[in-house]
């Protein structure tokens, strides 16, 4: 096959890609964008969830009855997550025998609560939400039982259309950094199309592997998904009454002398009868048996690959620079299959009037 002919068949796959994901690639890139910094977009969403007072906390049973008041009798406590700078105590609940199989995570409540008075400031369902919802349309494009898939297969075809752009972008004559030229046609959108498609290539490539990883963790990983359980596997119930209460969980970890402050209370469940206490600053957390409260320290466990995929794919703990890249990876792809489908609908235009003329 000539180059020429490689070029051509190059150009059809990205060309094809580009106009049937069109209107599923701009909501998944747009969604992956903003959800960078969800935390930040939760803050000017929801404003009265992080009105605190002060920064003086009380016992942390103090939280936990705080938040019962509100929940409903058949709720069970999960997690207490304590504000590690100026910010919410935050408690999460869920039902048993709610999506306890394993198909996404279950629904929770959430109650935000004041540090210093432990007034409730706010409470919710993780289901429902505009930032639950951009999660959901990146995860599953709201299509139920093969969303997850649907998405990956996304992924893959965007590591096709990434491969194939580079090709198409590589100059046919001269050295490559021809390519890097602005005005290399006489139409705007094209010149965008080429030059933020070079940029973005290799980001790009980073986060739909990454993303076809997360959608296809047996392929890629040929090992268990990341929380240890089988797929239709039941999920752990939280303990209704635990035999101990939340501060003396908390005094026993403490004597631990695990640097850090406590950060986060995980409760005891059907599965592990065991409280997990975590500390600020340290991977390392403490695990106090539900029995008898001896409390054992749990060095950190190596991060596996599918953690790692997930954390670069979010920016989880990979500094800002990456953070702005994944959000120049969400948005770029949408402005260039705007600026591709512009392409297309002008070169079907003036292919007809080529057409017209050779038919006269």
């Amino acid at each position: 096959m000539s180059k020429i002919a490689v070029r051509k068949a190059w150009f059809q796959v990205h060309k094809w890609i580009g106009l049937i994901l069109a209107i599923l690639i701009i909501p998944l890139s747009v969604t992956g964008a903003a959800l960078v910094w969800d935390d930040a977009l939760d803050h000017v969403l929801n404003p009265v969830r992080y009105a605190v007072t002060g920064t003086d906390e009380l016992a942390p049973a103090r939280y936990v009855a705080a938040a019962r008041e509100i929940l409903a009798p058949e709720e069970r406590i999960v997690s207490l997550t304590l504000p590690t700078d100026k910010g919410p105590v935050i408690v999460t609940a869920a039902k048993p025998g709610t999506s306890q199989r394993l198909q996404g995570p279950p629904p929770r409540t959430t109650v935000w609560i004041d540090p210093p008075t432990a007034r409730v400031l706010d409470y919710g369902n993780s289901g429902t939400g505009l930032i639950r919802t951009m999660h959901m349309i990146h995860g599953s494009m709201l299509i139920p039982g093969i969303g997850r898939q649907v998405v990956g297969w996304i992924g893959v075809a965007m590591l096709l259309s990434t491969i194939s752009g580079l090709w198409l972008w590589w100059p046919t004559v001269g050295r490559w950094v021809r390519g890097l030229r602005w005005k290399r046609h006489r139409n705007t959108d094209t010149n965008l199309h080429h030059l933020l498609g070079f940029w973005i290539a290799l980001p790009l490539f980073v986060l739909s592997l990454t993303g076809a990883w997360i959608s296809f963790p047996k392929f890629f990983g040929g090992g268990p998904n990341t929380m240890g359980m089988r797929p239709g596997a039941p999920r752990p119930v939280p303990l209704a009454t635990p035999k101990l209460s939340v501060d003396a969980v908390v005094a026993a970890a403490e004597t631990t002398k695990v640097p850090g402050a406590v950060s986060k209370v995980e409760w005891p469940t059907d599965r592990k009868p065991e409280w997990k206490v975590s500390f600020d600053g340290t991977q390392t957390s403490v695990a106090v048996a539900e029995a008898d409260g001896a409390a054992k320290v749990e060095p950190a466990r190596p991060e596996d690959t599918a953690r790692l995929m997930r954390r670069i794919h979010d920016g989880t703990r990979m500094g800002l620079l990456w953070q702005i890249v994944i959000f120049l990876g969400g948005i770029l792809p949408a402005i260039l299959a705007v600026t591709g489908i512009i392409m297309w609908w002008r070169a079907r235009g003036w292919k007809a009037q080529l057409k017209a003329r050779m038919a006269r």
